[in-house]
């Protein structure tokens, strides 16, 4: 009996210890930003567009042995056609979105359409009914950035200057402390409605760009995004992205009609400038934006 009741304690405590890590590596999930968007998601912090399609097998196929793949073919295109769509509302920055530039260019469109079509199925369904769900999942860098970022930077050039915010009382001085080394930064954006974009900018209360297009290298633009982002600011300071030793600001308000640019005070602004390695974190897009 007493070996009998130490058995079941030993399963029991196992079960606990199986259902505090799930418990676990639920909230480390919780932290990512996520968009979801009709038939999948864009999985900002994670950096991938996923969609989801389903298909059924034809009336007079039903209970033949050419039923499932039938509806397996009918979810693939399901699948592929709402990844086209989802891709495409992706926010580039606050004035634009994926489709914007396809519309504009018939070879980005075709390249975008490309893209698409090589997307990976990372999950497959089957349902009692005889219907098929499909999930496919393609890379939201990489290859996408490098057809749209350039194009966007490009673009950007040649739009003309953001309106110059209302001038904001400026607080008295304070003594100026000596330049500070940071290795990243990090834009608390949460309760002003921000969203997330491929190509955020960061601009002082007068208007001038802190962060941007210009301050990056192209090349990590391209691979892994200017910003990451996250949902809670403990674990965005804690990103690898960001290092060992961020600057942390807050975001005052958004600009643009998508809420993807950030206003931070001039304060904020001129820490981040005068840091000694300011020009070389944001090089490397070591940015971070905590959102809602």
């Amino acid at each position: 009996m007493k070996l009998r009741f130490m058995s079941v304690a030993a399963i029991t405590g196992l079960l606990l210890l199986f259902t505090g890590a799930g418990i676990c590596q639920e909230k480390i999930s919780g932290s990512e930003w996520t968009e979801k968007i009709g038939q999948g998601a864009v999985n900002w912090s994670a950096g991938y567009i996923e969609a989801v399609g389903i298909g059924a097998p034809a009336d007079k196929s039903i209970g033949k042995a050419n039923a499932r793949p039938m509806a397996l073919r009918a979810a693939k295109v399901d699948a592929y056609r709402n990844l086209l769509e989802i891709t495409k509302g992706v926010r580039v920055d606050s004035t634009t979105t994926i489709k914007d530039f396809t519309v504009e260019s018939d070879v980005i469109n075709t390249q975008v359409d490309g893209l698409v079509k090589g997307a990976v199925i990372v999950d497959q369904q089957y349902m009692s009914d005889g219907t098929v769900e499909v999930r496919l999942r393609m890379p939201l860098y990489g290859n996408l950035s490098q057809v749209i970022i350039p194009a966007s930077i490009e673009k950007r050039k040649l739009a003309p200057p953001p309106e110059t915010p209302a001038p904001v009382a400026a607080a008295p001085a304070a003594p100026a402390a000596p330049p500070m080394t940071y290795t990243g930064l990090v834009v608390d954006a949460r309760g002003i409605q921000a969203r997330p974009a491929m190509s955020p900018r960061v601009f002082d209360e007068d208007g001038k760009e802190v962060y941007g297009s210009a301050n990056v290298d192209r090349e990590y633009a391209v691979q892994q995004g200017m910003s990451g982002y996250a949902r809670d600011l403990t674990a965005a300071q804690s990103n690898q992205r960001v290092t060992n030793s961020p600057v942390t600001v807050k975001a005052l308000k958004t600009s643009g009609a998508g809420k993807a640019d950030l206003i931070i005070s001039n304060a904020d602004a001129q820490q981040i400038r005068a840091s000694a390695e300011n020009a070389s974190f944001m090089k490397k897009c070591r940015v971070m934006i905590v959102l809602d």
